[in-house]
């Protein structure tokens, strides 16, 4: 049976002693009311719930998957309930403004309590989050009316939300997309066509479904610069807050998938639904990206929880499991063979697994504070700055984060063995949920593609070359005890910077070579991005005492031997150009050897 137990003393001290959340909280008015007791009762609390509530449901909401029958969707025994205690306890208004009944918790917190309940049940995890993003969309760009109707339930949990953007013809291109919306005599629009992979596009969770939808009215421009976004209520809504009648819109089908089987991903029937325009005709992926920008930093959180959730069960099988001796010697005389925790090569992969979870999990609070920043300074230039760093930093908490955590868990997987790969153990189950964490908001490719097009050459290099300057500022700050995290993070800095550069050289001369070359530079500026997070971390323990502290230091020694010289073959790989990849003609891949 797969166990978790939420790492609450990894999350504490990179609240309190890596952060210094509470003098950080406490300098900013808005959030002056919260200390570091009220958040860390909090996340003890969301440990109960994700070990006790959640997890117990991880592996039946599998093998039940969600059901459609008559149009309806169901979900597996156990999930409505957990719901209903999950919005009860005000989890799904965490970071909800507290206008709308939400708790106005800081993002830098919620990264931490999301991670409990992505490590224990993904599944389970996405019908809220979708809730959350649509909230934020709303709150960024509807109307005072519409806001008053649709976030305090939703913040709730009476009401649920989903984001309808992909068509079976459009993903990435969402200018494609056929979906109309006809306006009506009552300022209102009839919504007309189909979406799939929507995540809880139906469910019994919640007693009505806010749906926001991406369409074109019949006389907007071509491409994105034509898309709007509506509401769209599985149930309309009276104008006293009551549930109305049925709206034309519903699920189709639902897909089968790899994984992720209890949260239903459903292909969405617009009927000539009655819809609500958010904001302005032809201004909608500006909406949609608020929310889409949020999903992108909770699927690192997700790759964050499951790439913990596995270092957790492997680790426990490698301390139980008796197989050969140690090379230095018989280890455990009184047994009939040693651990296998004797193995250099199983320690290997295990602190593969927990420096990538570390660092994870640290550089997910930094992108957290810098949107608590975004949020809540009144310091116009403190906000600008770090608008940059997360317009910077999103593809990277996306992509680099959910990247890294499949291969942990991959690795976490091999430390089983062959037991690894049935379902007993629940490895199998993780990385299949996992899988689609590197796929969905926006393909780990296409992120890498934002990264080094919009948010480093459209810009010059400015907002890389301003992150460089903070991770040097810290590093030269760092005693001499320091200085192998100290010179290994400054070495990678100069070599990001000196990549950057060339980059910015090079896309001159090559419209591909951007895009063939930005998947290593997407991991170059992650492996820099774990390195200033080790600096962080080694920084605050290197005065504390105990094995706790020693060993934050030991393990940041671990990953600058161990890890950080992938960067000079992610470089090399940039440098290598495009040509040896764009040469072959496009006859080649369709051709038999």
């Amino acid at each position: 049976m797969p166990i978790y137990n939420a790492p609450l003393a990894d999350m504490k001290f990179i609240l309190n002693d890596v952060f210094n959340a509470e003098q950080f909280w406490q300098a900013n008015e808005n959030l002056a009311h919260l200390d570091a007791a009220t958040a860390e009762a909090i996340l003890e609390e969301m440990a109960k719930f994700s070990q006790n509530v959640t997890l117990p449901l991880n592996r039946t909401g599998d093998e039940e998957g969600a059901k459609i029958e008559n149009g309806n969707v169901t979900t597996p025994a156990g999930f409505k309930e957990a719901f209903k205690q999950y919005a009860e306890g005000g989890w799904i208004g965490l970071g909800a403004d507290m206008e709308w009944g939400g708790q106005e918790m800081p993002k830098m917190l919620t990264v931490l309590s999301d991670e409990m309940l992505f490590a224990t049940n993904p599944s389970f995890m996405l019908y809220p989050l979708l809730s959350v993003g649509a909230g934020m969309a709303l709150n960024s760009y509807a109307s005072q009316a519409q806001k008053e109707t649709y976030l305090p339930k939703i913040y709730s949990g009476e009401w649920s939300g989903t984001m309808c953007l992909t068509e079976p013809h459009a993903g990435t291109d969402l200018g494609i997309i056929k979906t109309k919306a006809e306006r009506n005599e009552d300022g209102t629009y009839s919504i007309s066509g189909t979406k799939i992979f929507i995540t809880g596009g139906d469910h019994d969770l919640a007693e009505n479904i806010i749906h926001l939808v991406l369409a074109k009215t019949p006389d907007a421009p071509a491409g994105s610069r034509g898309i709007s976004l509506f509401i769209v209520p599985k149930f309309l809504v009276n104008e006293d807050g009551s549930i109305g009648e049925r709206n034309p819109v519903g699920p189709g089908s639902i897909e089968h998938k790899m994984g992720i089987k209890a949260s239903a991903t459903c292909v969405m029937n617009f009927d000539g639904a009655k819809g609500y325009l958010v904001g302005k005709e032809n201004e909608g992926l500006a909406a949609m990206f608020v929310m889409m920008n949020y999903e992108r930093l909770s699927m690192g959180i997700q790759g964050l929880g499951a790439s913990e959730f596995a270092y957790q069960n492997a680790a426990q099988y490698a301390t139980d499991r008796l197989q050969g001796r140690s090379a230095a010697g018989v280890q455990s005389p009184n047994k009939p063979a040693d651990s296998i925790l004797v193995h250099g090569d199983v320690r290997r992969m295990l602190l593969n697994v927990r420096a990538n979870n570390e660092a994870s999990r640290a550089f997910a609070v930094y992108v957290g504070q810098q949107l608590d920043i975004t949020k809540f300074s009144t310091d116009p230039e403190a906000v600008k700055k770090a608008n940059d760093r997360v317009a910077l930093l999103t593809p990277i908490a996306k992509a680099y984060l959910t990247d890294t955590a499949f291969q942990a868990t991959l690795d976490a997987q091999m430390v089983f063995g062959g037991h690894g790969y049935i379902r007993e153990w629940g490895l199998e189950q993780c990385i299949r949920d996992l899988r689609i964490s590197q796929i969905y908001e926006g393909t780990n490719g296409v992120q890498s593609q934002d990264l080094i097009g919009r948010k480093t050459i459209k810009c010059g290099g400015e907002y890389i070359s301003e992150y460089i300057s903070e991770i040097r500022d810290f590093a030269n700050s760092l005693d001499a005890d320091l200085n192998f995290i100290k010179d290994a993070t400054l070495d990678a800095a100069t070599e990001v910077e000196s990549v950057t550069q060339y980059i910015l050289e090079a896309a001159r001369e090559s419209h591909d070579f951007p895009n063939a070359t930005a998947v290593d530079y997407l991991h170059a500026v992650g492996l820099l991005s774990f390195s200033y997070m080790f600096a962080r971390i080694a920084n605050a323990a290197k005065n504390k005492e105990g094995e706790f502290y020693q060993n934050k230091l030991a393990l940041a020694r671990y990953f600058v031997q161990r890890i950080l010289p992938e960067l000079a073959l992610r470089i090399t790989k940039v440098k290598s150009g495009s040509d040896v990849i764009m040469n072959f003609s496009e006859d080649y891949f369709t051709t038999q050897a």
